[in-house]
């Protein structure tokens, strides 16, 4: 269970820093950018416990995926980007592709 509470946490903070890391973009300002810094280290290092019991590749997914995907909706509400159909259903294709890799192994054997 900390391992699951670990690795959401570290997705959390990687979308945070993502997000925060397009505000800097615009114009540099150094408390975002520390936000930047310290969410992707504690992004990682959050990581890291969760990989003391699921596997790399589960990890990896939902990190990368359920990342990738929050960050492409909260970004369209933030940011006023676009979502186009084809957005949408690749959303939807990685988070079904994360449901089952984590379904089908994600503890150590």
């Amino acid at each position: 269970m900390i391992a699951w509470i670990a690795l959401a946490s570290a997705v959390a903070l990687e979308t945070v820093a993502t997000l925060t890391l397009r505000v800097v973009s615009r114009e540099f300002r150094l408390l975002p950018m520390i936000v930047v810094v310290l969410g992707y280290a504690a992004a990682f290092a959050l990581m890291t416990v969760s990989l003391r019991s699921l596997n790399v590749g589960v990890v990896y997914a939902i990190w990368s995926g359920v990342g990738t995907a929050a960050v492409a909706v909260i970004a369209a509400v933030a940011f006023k980007e676009t979502l186009t159909p084809a957005a949408i259903v690749g959303i939807v294709l990685i988070i079904t592709g994360v449901v089952l890799l984590s379904l089908n192994g994600a503890g150590h054997a």
